[in-house]
């Protein structure tokens, strides 16, 4: 019988084959999808993030684990969806209009993933009204708003007050990050979060949800 714990080790090695080989066999053990993708999977993604937070790992093995993961997830998408899903919220996430920087998003968006949340990823680029759209036609409880130009920061004000006009700004929670956006910007533009790494995102994120 494979044990939960074995796919979380090696996911935080980011060996995707061995993830893989792993949850194939559980599924076939008959292991239910949620226990491999909470237990195992998402637990192996939490230490990751733990560690990553502690300075023990850098992104490229944070990078590695959640590829792990994603590879991971895709045996069990169909199932889940059979066993009547696992996403506890639905979050879009983009760089804002003008910015095409996407490595810190990326991250982001692994980490919500690994939370179990549901992502659409919007690129970079990402005009205010392509995220209010987007919010309005997935239903999205979270908006992700990420900047690395002090010269794109402002479009973040914009999705705010695009949400506004939309009549959908008491709905949809929205967070902001990126390495020149400081707590202090977020409260100014009355953004709902702001965290400074990509593990916090995904807990602020799944608090939003729950």
């Amino acid at each position: 019988m494979v044990q939960m714990t074995e796919i979380a080790e090696w996911l935080q090695k980011g060996k995707a084959k061995e993830v893989v080989a792993l949850v194939q066999q559980a599924v076939e053990e008959g292991t239910p999808a949620e226990i491999i993708l909470k237990e195992g999977l998402m637990a192996g993604m939490d230490a990751v993030g733990k560690r990553f937070r502690d300075n023990e790992i850098f992104v490229p093995e944070v990078l590695m684990a959640a590829r792990a993961m994603s590879k991971g997830s895709e045996v069990l998408r169909p199932l889940l969806t059979k066993e009547g899903g696992v996403s506890s919220g639905k979050v879009c996430i983009g760089t804002v209009k003008g910015d095409l920087h996407d490595i810190g998003k990326n991250l982001v968006k692994m980490m919500l993933e690994g939370k179990g949340l549901e992502v659409i990823d919007l690129g970079t680029d990402v005009p205010a009204e392509t995220f209010i759209q987007t919010a309005i036609e997935e239903d999205c409880q979270i908006i992700c708003c990420s900047a690395l130009l002090t010269t794109t920061m402002p479009e973040m004000e914009r999705v705010i007050h695009a949400a506004i006009e939309a009549g959908i700004r008491d709905k949809v929670k929205i967070m902001v990050g990126g390495a020149p956006v400081t707590q202090e910007f977020a409260d100014s533009i009355g953004a709902d979060a702001y965290t400074d790494d990509a593990a916090s995102a995904a807990d602020v994120a799944v608090g939003f949800c729950s």
